[in-house]
């Protein structure tokens, strides 16, 4: 057995990357990127790749605002990118006011531009 800086041990010939605690500098300079995947917005395809959220997603291909505001129809996108300030809400796979800074992306996501409280577009 070998020692890691974290004062654990893994068996020769062991992949550290794909161990569940966290990971050490050296381990994630090692890493091996998994595969993009498409997704769409407002049916436009996109690129994603594991591990990012839908607004970094968006701010990789270039989106910068996703949702309208519900009194004057202005554009927002991400603000605080950590849960708190809901500017990022966006109409994910259908369903409005998701939190576009916490909602990891996934493989074939349809992100919609939310319009005002999300829910106009569900009654049409």
């Amino acid at each position: 057995m070998s020692h890691d800086c974290e004062g654990g041990s893994r068996a020769p010939g062991e992949d550290p990357v794909r161990r569940t605690h966290a990971r050490t500098p050296a381990e994630l300079v090692a890493a091996r990127p998994e595969p993009e995947f498409q997704l769409t917005f407002d049916g436009r395809p996109i690129r994603g790749l594991p591990g990012q959220s839908i607004a970094a997603t968006l701010w990789s291909a270039g989106i910068l605002t996703w949702r309208t505001t519900r009194v004057h129809g202005r554009p927002r996108g991400a603000f605080c990118g950590i849960g708190a300030c809901y500017d990022c809400l966006a109409t994910v796979n259908g369903r409005p006011n998701q939190r576009a800074c916490l909602l990891p992306a996934r493989p074939g996501d349809a992100i919609t531009t939310q319009e005002g409280d999300g829910y106009a577009a569900l009654d049409r």
